[in-house]
């Protein structure tokens, strides 16, 4: 007989959190099956009358659109990479690289300053090169998706004469491909965290410092791109030697958990019932589609309100415009897998790899076994911690616990998780920080004028 493992282990409200989560996810189901069957003027029906609500019963009243309107609203209608990049005159390049287990991923390059075009691309350009990298459920676009060209650090960075390069995780809209697995296959969604740092950090950064012909880089991580690269460096002793400084914004290693008690309680006690949830293939697979319905400033709301609900996040220091444009861009495909590897660290409290015993319930004690923990302590390359004092989701302390005793770690008061990406003030409280720490350990960088606040790249 199959183990069972929530009979007698949970409470009423946990029970009850748990069959509300299935009722709530069978209607979403069905409701998206009928939406996919639409045509799409009943769509853009169902989105005119959403904007109509919204303007009815919001204390914002509809008034002739400003500059910087139009601006959020051509970032937000902007179709990929190329086109965010196009609007405020970049030209970028696409490259693909296959992972030594199969998955082709997408790499986006910003070789050249604004106007400027490579005569040769795909080949080096001499400067120093930075490597940035994406948090969960994100792809490339979250760099770039900003209203304001100065607080986009790719777009800093340039022109500060860097080679930039912004990396895709396998299954995101850049990296839905691989040369063994359908994408519509369970095998091809069989992926967590470790995946990341056996193959996609390790192999993305060889292709880059391939075409580069650069000794090392720079990588820049958010969120689970920090994670990702904690856990590579970690176990690829030869790969510190290719990384000159790891600057990690919004660290994620161990966050303590959900700001919900209920639905914390209730995926820490078990996380594979996100499997039960969400089934083994892409999670949150219907956030486009209720993007595509939905009047913006709704989805904004949408958007807001979950993060308040599940990570306690106000978002205060994000722009409504702002929150127009990037909320567009902020999600993409990522395994159920990767997500319930999270569940599993935060259950145990540890740095851990993927747990594949499935069954396990509650906490390891007792267990005849431990999952392998990625020996962070061991990690050379030099270290630099950017985060919020507001970021539910860092505990800093027991961070530096579990780092080596070079890592060197800067507050920024008021500011939350996405803050650090798209704040108002990233362009006074992150980007010099970053260019400060690029310069201190970036030997190919030289000793150029010192970045000065509120420095502008370029007026639209």
């Amino acid at each position: 007989m199959d183990h069972v493992p929530l009979i007698g282990r949970l409470s009423v409200h946990e029970y009850v959190a748990l069959i509300g989560g299935f009722i709530f996810l069978g209607f979403e189901t069905a409701l998206r099956f009928i939406i996919m069957l639409l045509p799409e003027p009943i769509i853009q029906w169902f989105y005119d009358r959403s904007r109509t609500l919204f303007h009815c019963f919001s204390t914002k009243r509809a008034k002739g659109k400003s500059k910087a309107e139009d601006v959020a609203y051509a970032i937000r209608k902007a179709n990929d990479f190329g086109e965010l990049c196009q609007y405020w005159g970049y030209t970028h390049e696409e490259h693909v690289l296959l992972t030594k287990d199969g998955y082709l991923l997408g790499l986006h390059r910003l070789p050249t300053k604004r106007w400027q075009r490579k005569r040769n691309p795909g080949t080096s350009t001499g400067k120093p090169v930075v490597y940035l990298h994406h948090g969960l459920l994100m792809n490339s676009e979250v760099w770039v998706c900003l209203t304001d060209a100065e607080r986009c650090l790719p777009f800093v960075l340039a022109e500060q004469g860097f080679d930039v390069w912004m990396g895709n995780n396998r299954g995101n809209k850049y990296s839905k491909k691989s040369v063994h697995h359908d994408p519509n296959s369970v095998k091809f969604w069989d992926y967590s965290l470790d995946d990341f740092a056996w193959h996609d950090i390790p192999d993305s950064i060889n292709y880059i410092l391939d075409i580069t012909k650069s000794n090392s880089l720079s990588y820049g991580g958010f969120s689970q791109g920090t994670a990702q690269a904690f856990a590579a460096l970690s176990i690829h002793p030869q790969l510190n030697e290719k990384v000159n400084v790891f600057i990690a914004l919004a660290p994620a290693m161990s966050p303590a958990g959900l700001a919900t008690p209920i639905v914390d309680g209730l995926m820490k006690a078990s996380p594979t019932l996100v499997y039960l949830f969400f089934g083994r293939r892409a999670i949150l697979s219907s956030a486009a589609t209720w993007q595509a319905i939905l009047y913006p400033p709704i989805f904004a709301s949408v958007i807001d309100t979950s993060l308040r609900f599940l990570f306690n996040w106000d978002n205060h220091n994000i722009s409504y415009l702002q929150k127009i444009a990037a909320y567009a861009h902020l999600y993409s495909f990522a395994s159920v897998k990767s997500v319930v590897h999270w569940f599993q660290i935060m259950r145990e409290s540890a740095f851990q790899m993927y747990d594949d015993d499935v069954s396990a319930f509650g906490s390891s004690v007792g267990r005849a076994y431990r999952p392998a923990r990625f020996p962070t302590k061991n990690i050379v390359t030099p270290i630099v911690l950017l985060y919020g004092d507001c970021d539910s989701l860092v505990d800093i302390q027991m961070m530096l616990k579990e780092l080596p005793d070079h890592t060197t770690a800067k507050c920024l008061a008021g500011y939350e998780h996405l803050d650090i990406l798209w704040g108002m003030d990233v362009d006074k409280d992150v980007i010099p920080e970053v260019i400060n720490a690029l310069k201190m350990h970036c030997d190919s960088y030289g000793s150029p004028s010192k970045l000065k606040d509120g420095y502008k790249v370029i007026d639209r």
